[in-house]
């Protein structure tokens, strides 16, 4: 059974990030044979990650991003 594009790019998103299952994963790769706009999707995805993971991002904490909302002026 063939999956949709749209669940096809939801498991490319959960397998980037180590969450997707197994089945999942074959029913990916199963779509990605026959479907070239996912193929490119699925190739796009993981050069991004890729790059995400060589440029080390750091986010702020959750204390830091306080700290810049309450310096926020309040708009009435």
């Amino acid at each position: 059974m063939m999956i949709s594009c749209e669940k096809a790019a939801c498991i490319c998103n959960k397998a980037q990030y180590k969450e997707a299952t197994f089945w999942e994963k074959i029913s990916l790769r199963f779509h990605i044979l026959m479907c070239k706009a996912c193929t490119k999707h699925s190739k796009r995805n993981k050069k991004l990650t890729t790059l995400c993971n060589k440029a080390n991002l750091v986010a702020l904490s959750e204390e830091d991003k306080r700290k810049m909302k309450e310096s926020l002026p309040i708009k009435n």
